[in-house]
Protein backbone atom coordinates (compact mmCIF):
# COMPACT_ATOMS: atom_id res chain seq x y z
CA UNK A 1 0.00 0.00 0.00
CA UNK A 2 1.29 3.39 -0.84
CA UNK A 3 0.68 6.53 1.37
CA UNK A 4 0.97 9.88 1.34
CA UNK A 5 2.59 12.07 -2.08
CA UNK A 6 -0.24 13.73 -3.68
CA UNK A 7 -2.81 10.77 -3.61
CA UNK A 8 -4.36 8.23 -5.57
CA UNK A 9 -6.67 10.67 -7.77
CA UNK A 10 -3.08 12.30 -9.16
CA UNK A 11 -1.10 8.19 -9.36
CA UNK A 12 -4.22 6.99 -11.47
CA UNK A 13 -3.51 9.75 -14.02
CA UNK A 14 0.18 9.03 -13.60
CA UNK A 15 1.06 11.50 -11.35
CA UNK A 16 1.16 15.27 -11.42
CA UNK A 17 2.18 16.65 -14.66
CA UNK A 18 5.40 18.78 -15.04
CA UNK A 19 5.86 22.09 -13.25
CA UNK A 20 4.60 25.09 -14.57
CA UNK A 21 7.16 28.09 -14.79
CA UNK A 22 7.03 30.46 -11.94
CA UNK A 23 6.13 34.25 -12.01
CA UNK A 24 9.22 35.58 -13.92
CA UNK A 25 9.53 38.91 -11.37
CA UNK A 26 7.48 41.59 -10.39
CA UNK A 27 4.06 42.18 -12.37
CA UNK A 28 0.85 44.02 -12.73
CA UNK A 29 -2.54 42.95 -13.64
CA UNK A 30 -6.49 43.55 -13.05
CA UNK A 31 -6.95 40.48 -10.95
CA UNK A 32 -4.12 38.35 -8.95
CA UNK A 33 -5.40 34.90 -7.80
CA UNK A 34 -3.29 33.41 -4.65
CA UNK A 35 -3.97 29.75 -4.86
CA UNK A 36 -4.60 27.47 -8.21
CA UNK A 37 -7.73 25.43 -6.55
CA UNK A 38 -10.94 24.93 -7.55
CA UNK A 39 -11.99 28.15 -5.79
CA UNK A 40 -9.07 29.82 -7.83
CA UNK A 41 -9.69 28.57 -10.92
CA UNK A 42 -13.51 28.86 -11.02
CA UNK A 43 -12.96 32.66 -10.19
CA UNK A 44 -10.20 32.49 -13.12
CA UNK A 45 -12.61 30.85 -15.73
CA UNK A 46 -15.64 33.22 -14.60
CA UNK A 47 -13.93 36.58 -14.74
CA UNK A 48 -12.24 35.81 -18.05
CA UNK A 49 -15.52 34.98 -20.17
CA UNK A 50 -17.43 37.94 -18.50
CA UNK A 51 -14.70 40.39 -19.43
CA UNK A 52 -12.06 38.81 -21.40
CA UNK A 53 -9.98 41.95 -21.69
CA UNK A 54 -9.03 41.44 -17.73
CA UNK A 55 -5.48 40.37 -16.85
CA UNK A 56 -5.89 37.72 -14.89
CA UNK A 57 -2.74 35.94 -13.31
CA UNK A 58 -3.11 32.61 -11.04
CA UNK A 59 -0.23 32.46 -7.87
CA UNK A 60 0.06 28.62 -6.90
CA UNK A 61 2.88 27.76 -4.28
CA UNK A 62 3.26 24.04 -5.03
CA UNK A 63 0.91 23.38 -8.08
CA UNK A 64 -2.03 23.45 -8.86
CA UNK A 65 -4.44 21.25 -7.36
CA UNK A 66 -2.13 20.23 -4.92
CA UNK A 67 -4.30 21.30 -1.88
CA UNK A 68 -8.15 19.91 -0.80
CA UNK A 69 -8.87 20.34 -4.88
CA UNK A 70 -6.97 16.73 -5.92
CA UNK A 71 -7.07 15.01 -2.69
CA UNK A 72 -10.86 15.18 -1.57
CA UNK A 73 -13.54 12.55 -1.95
CA UNK A 74 -15.10 13.70 -4.94
CA UNK A 75 -18.57 14.27 -3.96
CA UNK A 76 -19.59 17.63 -6.52
CA UNK A 77 -22.43 18.38 -3.16
CA UNK A 78 -25.33 20.61 -3.30
CA UNK A 79 -25.44 20.89 0.50
CA UNK A 80 -22.90 23.42 2.61
CA UNK A 81 -21.52 23.50 5.96
CA UNK A 82 -22.92 25.44 9.27
CA UNK A 83 -26.03 25.20 10.73
CA UNK A 84 -28.97 27.63 8.73
CA UNK A 85 -29.03 29.91 11.67
CA UNK A 86 -26.46 31.42 10.96
CA UNK A 87 -27.03 32.71 7.56
CA UNK A 88 -30.91 33.09 8.46
CA UNK A 89 -29.74 35.54 10.73
CA UNK A 90 -28.25 37.81 7.47
CA UNK A 91 -31.01 36.86 5.05
CA UNK A 92 -33.72 35.70 6.95
CA UNK A 93 -35.61 32.40 5.94
CA UNK A 94 -36.18 33.33 2.26
CA UNK A 95 -32.21 33.89 2.17
CA UNK A 96 -31.03 30.95 3.61
CA UNK A 97 -33.43 29.18 0.94
CA UNK A 98 -32.51 31.15 -2.01
CA UNK A 99 -28.71 30.10 -0.64
CA UNK A 100 -29.87 26.39 -0.77
CA UNK A 101 -31.66 26.35 -4.22
CA UNK A 102 -28.61 28.15 -5.59
CA UNK A 103 -26.01 25.22 -4.05
CA UNK A 104 -28.51 22.96 -5.49
CA UNK A 105 -27.99 24.45 -8.77
CA UNK A 106 -24.57 24.91 -8.48
CA UNK A 107 -23.99 21.02 -9.25
CA UNK A 108 -25.86 21.31 -12.47
CA UNK A 109 -23.78 24.27 -13.59
CA UNK A 110 -20.67 21.99 -13.09
CA UNK A 111 -21.67 19.51 -15.27
CA UNK A 112 -22.70 22.20 -17.49
CA UNK A 113 -19.73 23.09 -17.55
CA UNK A 114 -18.16 19.78 -17.89
CA UNK A 115 -20.25 18.67 -20.70
CA UNK A 116 -19.71 22.13 -22.34
CA UNK A 117 -15.97 21.94 -22.94
CA UNK A 118 -15.55 18.18 -23.33
CA UNK A 119 -14.18 17.39 -19.46
CA UNK A 120 -13.75 13.60 -18.74
CA UNK A 121 -14.33 14.01 -15.09
CA UNK A 122 -16.02 10.50 -14.56
CA UNK A 123 -18.98 13.12 -13.15
CA UNK A 124 -22.33 11.01 -12.44
CA UNK A 125 -25.20 12.68 -10.82
CA UNK A 126 -26.92 10.11 -8.99
CA UNK A 127 -27.54 11.80 -5.32
CA UNK A 128 -26.28 11.22 -1.98
CA UNK A 129 -27.10 8.47 0.65
CA UNK A 130 -26.73 8.85 4.78
CA UNK A 131 -26.75 5.72 6.04
CA UNK A 132 -27.87 5.03 9.62
CA UNK A 133 -25.98 2.36 11.34
CA UNK A 134 -28.18 2.41 14.49
CA UNK A 135 -30.97 4.48 16.42
CA UNK A 136 -29.27 7.10 17.26
CA UNK A 137 -28.23 7.87 13.60
CA UNK A 138 -32.02 7.26 12.91
CA UNK A 139 -33.43 9.65 15.11
CA UNK A 140 -30.82 12.36 14.19
CA UNK A 141 -31.74 12.38 10.79
CA UNK A 142 -35.46 12.06 11.17
CA UNK A 143 -34.69 14.79 13.17
CA UNK A 144 -32.94 16.52 9.76
CA UNK A 145 -35.46 15.72 7.81
CA UNK A 146 -38.01 17.92 9.68
CA UNK A 147 -35.67 21.03 10.13
CA UNK A 148 -35.13 20.73 6.35
CA UNK A 149 -38.83 21.05 6.02
CA UNK A 150 -39.17 23.47 8.06
CA UNK A 151 -36.62 25.73 6.20
CA UNK A 152 -38.64 24.95 2.95
CA UNK A 153 -37.31 22.02 1.31
CA UNK A 154 -38.91 19.01 -0.02
CA UNK A 155 -39.45 15.51 -0.31
CA UNK A 156 -38.20 15.74 -3.50
CA UNK A 157 -34.84 17.44 -2.18
CA UNK A 158 -34.02 15.57 0.97
CA UNK A 159 -36.17 12.27 2.24
CA UNK A 160 -36.14 9.50 4.58
CA UNK A 161 -35.65 5.88 3.09
CA UNK A 162 -36.70 2.51 5.08
CA UNK A 163 -34.02 0.10 5.18
CA UNK A 164 -35.49 -1.97 2.60
CA UNK A 165 -35.97 0.61 0.26
CA UNK A 166 -31.94 1.67 1.15
CA UNK A 167 -30.80 -2.19 0.65
CA UNK A 168 -32.41 -1.90 -3.23
CA UNK A 169 -29.89 0.53 -3.56
CA UNK A 170 -27.06 -0.94 -1.51
CA UNK A 171 -26.42 -3.14 0.95
CA UNK A 172 -24.68 -1.47 4.14
CA UNK A 173 -24.13 -4.09 7.13
CA UNK A 174 -26.93 -3.47 10.19
CA UNK A 175 -28.26 -0.32 8.21
CA UNK A 176 -31.07 0.95 10.08
CA UNK A 177 -32.29 3.12 6.43
CA UNK A 178 -31.06 6.59 5.54
CA UNK A 179 -31.91 9.55 4.16
CA UNK A 180 -31.59 10.74 -0.06
CA UNK A 181 -30.64 13.33 -1.90
CA UNK A 182 -30.73 13.92 -5.08
CA UNK A 183 -28.09 16.96 -5.15
CA UNK A 184 -24.89 15.78 -5.22
CA UNK A 185 -22.54 14.43 -8.16
CA UNK A 186 -19.46 12.06 -7.61
CA UNK A 187 -16.29 13.26 -9.40
CA UNK A 188 -13.07 12.07 -10.36
CA UNK A 189 -11.95 15.20 -8.27
CA UNK A 190 -8.10 15.68 -10.22
CA UNK A 191 -9.76 14.86 -14.05
CA UNK A 192 -11.67 18.05 -12.86
CA UNK A 193 -8.95 20.19 -11.43
CA UNK A 194 -6.49 19.21 -14.68
CA UNK A 195 -9.69 20.27 -16.88
CA UNK A 196 -10.54 23.48 -15.42
CA UNK A 197 -6.62 24.09 -15.15
CA UNK A 198 -6.29 23.91 -19.00
CA UNK A 199 -9.71 25.86 -19.75
CA UNK A 200 -8.17 28.94 -17.71
CA UNK A 201 -4.53 29.17 -19.29
CA UNK A 202 -6.88 28.36 -23.04
CA UNK A 203 -8.63 31.83 -21.94
CA UNK A 204 -5.39 33.51 -21.77
CA UNK A 205 -4.44 33.05 -17.89
CA UNK A 206 -0.86 32.30 -16.59
CA UNK A 207 -1.07 29.93 -13.52
CA UNK A 208 2.67 30.29 -11.84
CA UNK A 209 3.57 27.31 -9.59
CA UNK A 210 6.39 27.30 -7.81
CA UNK A 211 5.40 30.92 -6.55
CA UNK A 212 4.71 31.28 -2.80
CA UNK A 213 2.48 34.29 -1.46
CA UNK A 214 3.84 35.27 1.87
CA UNK A 215 1.13 38.24 2.47
CA UNK A 216 -1.87 39.61 0.79
CA UNK A 217 -1.47 43.36 0.90
CA UNK A 218 -4.11 46.06 -0.53
CA UNK A 219 -3.90 45.71 -4.18
CA UNK A 220 -0.53 43.83 -3.97
CA UNK A 221 0.25 40.06 -3.61
CA UNK A 222 3.42 39.97 -2.27
CA UNK A 223 5.81 36.65 -3.06
CA UNK A 224 10.15 36.44 -3.09
CA UNK A 225 9.94 36.56 -6.99
CA UNK A 226 8.14 39.89 -6.99
CA UNK A 227 5.39 41.66 -6.22
CA UNK A 228 2.08 41.35 -8.35
CA UNK A 229 0.52 45.15 -8.23
CA UNK A 230 -3.51 44.64 -8.92
CA UNK A 231 -6.78 46.32 -8.77
CA UNK A 232 -7.54 43.25 -7.14
CA UNK A 233 -5.97 40.21 -4.76
CA UNK A 234 -8.29 36.86 -4.65
CA UNK A 235 -7.39 35.14 -1.18
CA UNK A 236 -8.32 31.49 -2.49
CA UNK A 237 -6.31 29.70 -0.44
CA UNK A 238 -8.79 27.75 2.31
CA UNK A 239 -6.80 25.26 4.21
CA UNK A 240 -3.39 26.96 3.58
CA UNK A 241 -4.84 30.20 4.57
CA UNK A 242 -3.08 30.38 7.88
CA UNK A 243 0.27 30.53 6.33
CA UNK A 244 -0.24 34.23 5.12
CA UNK A 245 0.65 36.59 7.17
CA UNK A 246 -1.72 38.26 9.88
CA UNK A 247 -4.44 35.27 8.87
CA UNK A 248 -3.00 32.64 11.32
CA UNK A 249 -6.25 32.26 12.84
CA UNK A 250 -8.67 32.83 10.13
CA UNK A 251 -9.08 29.33 9.00
CA UNK A 252 -7.66 26.37 10.62
CA UNK A 253 -6.08 23.75 8.22
CA UNK A 254 -8.26 20.77 9.90
CA UNK A 255 -7.37 17.40 8.46
CA UNK A 256 -9.08 14.69 6.49
CA UNK A 257 -7.54 11.60 5.64
CA UNK A 258 -8.76 8.86 2.28
CA UNK A 259 -7.98 5.32 1.58
CA UNK A 260 -8.70 3.10 -1.44
CA UNK A 261 -9.13 -0.19 -2.00
CA UNK A 262 -8.34 -2.26 -5.36
CA UNK A 263 -10.66 -3.08 -7.89
CA UNK A 264 -13.61 -5.34 -6.43
CA UNK A 265 -14.17 -8.40 -8.43
CA UNK A 266 -17.96 -8.61 -9.92
CA UNK A 267 -18.95 -11.27 -7.42
CA UNK A 268 -17.91 -8.57 -4.51
CA UNK A 269 -19.86 -5.95 -6.04
CA UNK A 270 -22.91 -8.58 -6.00
CA UNK A 271 -22.81 -9.11 -2.63
CA UNK A 272 -22.63 -5.43 -1.94
CA UNK A 273 -25.60 -4.46 -4.20
CA UNK A 274 -23.94 -0.31 -5.06
CA UNK A 275 -25.09 -0.82 -8.91
CA UNK A 276 -25.66 3.15 -8.97
CA UNK A 277 -23.21 5.77 -8.40
CA UNK A 278 -24.44 7.21 -5.29
CA UNK A 279 -22.04 8.93 -2.72
CA UNK A 280 -22.17 7.79 0.52
CA UNK A 281 -22.08 8.70 4.10
CA UNK A 282 -23.05 7.11 7.54
CA UNK A 283 -24.74 9.52 9.84
CA UNK A 284 -22.06 9.34 13.32
CA UNK A 285 -20.57 12.48 14.76
CA UNK A 286 -17.43 11.60 13.50
CA UNK A 287 -18.32 10.28 10.06
CA UNK A 288 -17.24 8.64 6.96
CA UNK A 289 -17.66 9.41 3.28
CA UNK A 290 -17.36 6.96 0.33
CA UNK A 291 -17.45 6.56 -3.50
CA UNK A 292 -17.48 4.25 -6.23
CA UNK A 293 -14.95 4.97 -8.80
CA UNK A 294 -15.26 4.84 -12.43
CA UNK A 295 -12.67 1.80 -12.19
CA UNK A 296 -14.75 0.06 -9.89
CA UNK A 297 -12.76 0.83 -6.41
CA UNK A 298 -14.02 2.24 -3.04
CA UNK A 299 -13.06 5.59 -1.35
CA UNK A 300 -13.51 5.82 1.92
CA UNK A 301 -12.20 8.96 3.91
CA UNK A 302 -12.69 10.81 7.87
CA UNK A 303 -11.09 12.83 10.20
CA UNK A 304 -8.02 11.08 11.69
CA UNK A 305 -5.53 13.13 13.15
CA UNK A 306 -8.18 16.54 12.94
CA UNK A 307 -5.39 19.29 13.32
CA UNK A 308 -1.52 20.06 13.79
CA UNK A 309 -0.55 22.22 16.71
CA UNK A 310 -0.12 26.19 15.12
CA UNK A 311 -2.23 24.88 12.43
CA UNK A 312 0.85 23.04 10.79
CA UNK A 313 0.25 21.25 7.04
CA UNK A 314 1.88 18.39 6.28
CA UNK A 315 2.37 18.65 2.36
CA UNK A 316 3.43 15.36 1.28
CA UNK A 317 0.20 13.66 2.59
CA UNK A 318 1.43 11.15 5.30
CA UNK A 319 -1.31 9.11 7.18
CA UNK A 320 -0.94 7.43 10.44
CA UNK A 321 -1.16 3.78 10.40
CA UNK A 322 -4.04 4.17 12.71
CA UNK A 323 -6.00 6.20 10.82
CA UNK A 324 -5.72 3.59 7.93
CA UNK A 325 -6.75 0.60 10.14
CA UNK A 326 -9.83 3.01 11.46
CA UNK A 327 -11.05 3.49 8.10
CA UNK A 328 -10.27 0.37 6.81
CA UNK A 329 -12.79 -1.60 9.71
CA UNK A 330 -15.10 0.74 8.84
CA UNK A 331 -15.14 -0.33 5.24
CA UNK A 332 -15.17 -3.57 6.38
CA UNK A 333 -17.61 -2.96 9.24
CA UNK A 334 -20.61 -1.75 6.12
CA UNK A 335 -19.60 -3.91 3.60
CA UNK A 336 -17.98 -7.33 4.92
CA UNK A 337 -17.56 -8.50 1.12
CA UNK A 338 -14.29 -6.44 1.70
CA UNK A 339 -12.90 -8.26 4.02
CA UNK A 340 -10.53 -9.75 1.52
CA UNK A 341 -9.54 -6.83 -0.51
CA UNK A 342 -6.85 -4.65 -0.48
CA UNK A 343 -6.33 -1.24 0.23
CA UNK A 344 -4.20 0.09 -2.27
CA UNK A 345 -3.20 3.92 -0.76
CA UNK A 346 -3.44 6.05 1.69
CA UNK A 347 -3.31 10.50 1.72
CA UNK A 348 -4.15 12.97 3.87
CA UNK A 349 -4.58 16.93 2.94
CA UNK A 350 -6.20 19.67 4.78
CA UNK A 351 -9.59 21.46 4.55
CA UNK A 352 -10.46 25.30 5.74
CA UNK A 353 -12.93 25.43 8.92
CA UNK A 354 -14.48 29.11 9.84
CA UNK A 355 -14.37 29.47 13.77
CA UNK A 356 -18.53 29.23 13.38
CA UNK A 357 -18.41 26.29 10.54
CA UNK A 358 -19.86 28.71 7.56
CA UNK A 359 -18.87 29.79 4.95
CA UNK A 360 -18.36 32.77 3.23
CA UNK A 361 -17.03 35.35 0.27
CA UNK A 362 -16.79 38.76 0.11
CA UNK A 363 -14.82 41.94 -1.70
CA UNK A 364 -13.75 44.80 -0.09
CA UNK A 365 -13.22 47.48 -3.29
CA UNK A 366 -11.36 50.49 -1.05
CA UNK A 367 -8.71 47.79 -0.50
CA UNK A 368 -8.83 45.58 -3.70
CA UNK A 369 -9.02 41.91 -1.53
CA UNK A 370 -11.36 39.51 -1.94
CA UNK A 371 -11.98 36.11 -0.50
CA UNK A 372 -14.13 33.25 -0.47
CA UNK A 373 -13.71 29.66 1.75
CA UNK A 374 -14.48 28.08 5.32
CA UNK A 375 -16.18 25.06 3.23
CA UNK A 376 -15.34 22.75 5.54
CA UNK A 377 -14.91 19.67 3.19
CA UNK A 378 -17.28 20.99 1.22
CA UNK A 379 -15.99 22.90 -1.77
CA UNK A 380 -15.85 21.18 -4.54
CA UNK A 381 -19.45 23.26 -5.76
CA UNK A 382 -19.07 25.85 -3.19
CA UNK A 383 -15.84 26.59 -4.75
CA UNK A 384 -17.84 27.03 -8.31
CA UNK A 385 -20.63 29.19 -6.90
CA UNK A 386 -17.40 30.79 -5.55
CA UNK A 387 -15.77 32.18 -8.29
CA UNK A 388 -19.14 33.20 -9.83
CA UNK A 389 -19.82 35.20 -6.84
CA UNK A 390 -16.46 37.08 -7.00
CA UNK A 391 -16.62 37.72 -10.53
CA UNK A 392 -20.12 39.37 -9.85
CA UNK A 393 -18.50 41.13 -6.70
CA UNK A 394 -15.86 42.80 -8.85
CA UNK A 395 -17.23 43.75 -12.30
CA UNK A 396 -19.22 45.42 -10.29
CA UNK A 397 -22.41 43.59 -11.69
CA UNK A 398 -25.43 43.12 -8.44
CA UNK A 399 -26.98 40.01 -9.16
CA UNK A 400 -28.75 37.01 -6.68
CA UNK A 401 -25.51 36.02 -6.37
CA UNK A 402 -24.12 38.63 -4.64
CA UNK A 403 -27.34 39.39 -2.44
CA UNK A 404 -27.38 35.44 -0.71
CA UNK A 405 -26.65 35.73 2.99
CA UNK A 406 -23.31 34.08 2.94
CA UNK A 407 -21.87 37.73 1.26
CA UNK A 408 -20.45 39.83 3.50
CA UNK A 409 -19.41 37.42 6.43
CA UNK A 410 -16.56 37.90 8.50
CA UNK A 411 -16.42 34.76 11.07
CA UNK A 412 -14.90 35.64 14.41
CA UNK A 413 -11.12 34.32 14.54
CA UNK A 414 -10.20 31.05 16.20
CA UNK A 415 -8.68 31.00 19.77
CA UNK A 416 -4.89 31.16 20.34
CA UNK A 417 -2.76 28.71 20.98
CA UNK A 418 -2.64 26.22 22.99
CA UNK A 419 -6.65 26.88 22.90
CA UNK A 420 -6.73 26.26 19.76
CA UNK A 421 -5.29 22.86 19.32
CA UNK A 422 -7.23 21.46 22.72
CA UNK A 423 -10.45 22.87 22.08
CA UNK A 424 -10.16 20.96 18.31
CA UNK A 425 -8.90 17.76 20.00
CA UNK A 426 -11.31 17.84 22.41
CA UNK A 427 -14.47 18.10 20.28
CA UNK A 428 -13.23 15.26 18.15
CA UNK A 429 -12.08 12.94 20.80
CA UNK A 430 -15.95 13.53 22.54
CA UNK A 431 -17.29 13.34 19.36
CA UNK A 432 -15.94 9.59 19.17
CA UNK A 433 -16.73 8.67 22.97
CA UNK A 434 -20.45 10.14 21.82
CA UNK A 435 -20.04 7.61 19.23
CA UNK A 436 -19.37 4.42 21.18
CA UNK A 437 -21.92 5.15 23.23
CA UNK A 438 -24.60 5.42 20.67
CA UNK A 439 -23.52 2.42 19.01
CA UNK A 440 -23.92 0.49 22.89
CA UNK A 441 -26.68 2.08 24.04
CA UNK A 442 -29.31 2.61 20.26
CA UNK A 443 -30.37 5.75 21.50
CA UNK A 444 -28.77 9.39 20.90
CA UNK A 445 -26.20 10.78 22.49
CA UNK A 446 -26.58 14.36 25.38
CA UNK A 447 -22.78 13.84 25.00
CA UNK A 448 -23.01 14.52 21.41
CA UNK A 449 -25.29 17.12 21.39
CA UNK A 450 -23.31 19.02 24.21
CA UNK A 451 -20.25 19.38 22.00
CA UNK A 452 -22.29 19.90 18.86
CA UNK A 453 -23.83 23.11 20.72
CA UNK A 454 -20.60 24.16 22.51
CA UNK A 455 -18.43 23.89 19.34
CA UNK A 456 -20.83 26.23 17.24
CA UNK A 457 -21.73 22.92 14.83
CA UNK A 458 -25.73 23.11 15.82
Amino acid sequence: MRTGELGFWWRSLGGAPGPRAPLPGPTEADVAIVGAGYTGLWSAYYLKRAQPSLRVVVLEREVAGFGASGRNGGWVSGFFSGPSRVYERRGGRDGFLAMQRTMFETVDEVARVIAEHGIEADLVKDGHLSVALNGAQRQRQREEVSHARRLGLDEHDLRELSAELLAARVRVAGARGATFSPHVARVHPVKLLLGLAALVEALGVPIYEDTAVTEIAPHRALTRRGAVAARWVVRATEGYTADLRGLKRALVPMNSSMIITEPLAPAVWEQIGWSGREVLGDGAHAYVYLQRTEDGRIAIGGRGVPYRFASRTDGRGETAPATVESLRAKLHSMFPATAEVAVEHAWSGVLGVPRDWCISVDADPDRGIAWAGGYVGEGVAAANLAGRTIRDLIIEQPSPLTRLPWVGRHPARWEPEPLRWAAIHGVYSLYRRADRREQRSDRPSLLGRLVDAASGRT
